[in-house]
């Protein structure tokens, strides 16, 4: 494969990509839903394993639970009752801990909401639904929600990690609404999204693969509203 000189081709849309991200709006909580009663919020892996401990979490994704936790209360108080929490909870020998270590088992604190989730008075009234791989539509229970609740047409997507679960998540919800003719709105807050920083030469240190952070992070949340998806800075 010819060389392509990734780093001069790719300053020009860093530039632009970096003046789209300090544009994105701040919007009502109203505008976003103005029916409350047709909206859910869905949180993927905002987890013990992901945000507090373990061999997955990470200081900079467990920056984004205090920014959802007021977001769950805010919708809350504004009459959204539809509030799901997708979240790891894997088999001991899950296949997909061949491409990352075993993290979020099933049964341990790991896997379990973290804290600033159940200290909300309404936390025994979000749905929880687990999953063992980095899809929340597949083998969860969401489809089968989605179905049962037609009405809902406007989701909110907060999470953990941008380029992985949440893109996933808010993929799933706009390719499933595209499939089957829906008019639907899936918008991600930015202040509720994040994932984890990987330098190169710690991967080099210990194996596998480096993560840029912030760069993923940005890239993915262009991805999405490439593809239909409603990025903001935040809701208030």
């Amino acid at each position: 494969m010819p060389r392509l000189n990734l780093e001069a081709q790719s300053a020009p849309f860093l530039r632009y990509l970096e003046q789209w991200l300090a544009q994105l709006p701040v919007v009502d909580i109203k505008d976003v839903a103005p029916n409350p009663n047709h909206a859910a919020i869905v949180s993927v892996d905002v987890i013990n394993g992901f945000c507090v401990s373990g061999p997955l979490a990470s200081e900079r994704v467990g920056r984004i639970v205090e920014p959802i936790a007021t977001l769950f209360q805010r919708a809350w108080d504004y009459g959204i009752r539809h509030i799901l929490l997708t979240q790891d909870s894997h088999e001991p020998d899950a296949v997909e801990f061949s491409a990352w270590p075993p993290h979020c088992i099933r049964g341990t604190a790991e896997a379990e909401p973290v804290d600033a989730f159940k200290r909300l008075p309404f936390f025994n009234q979000m749905l929880i639904l687990e999953k063992n791989s980095i899809s929340s539509g597949l083998n969860t229970g969401l489809n089968d929600w989605l179905a049962q609740h037609p009405e809902v047409d406007t989701f909110i997507v907060v999470g953990d990690c941008t380029d992985l679960c949440t893109y996933q998540l808010a993929m799933h919800l706009r390719l499933d609404a595209n499939a089957r003719q829906l008019q639907r709105r899936v918008i991600v807050p930015v202040d509720g999204v994040e994932t984890y920083d990987r330098p190169i030469e710690v991967a080099e240190k210990e194996g596998g693969f480096p993560h840029p952070g912030d760069l993923l992070h940005a890239i993915f949340l262009y991805h999405m509203a490439l593809n239909g998806i409603e990025v903001v800075e935040k809701i208030i």
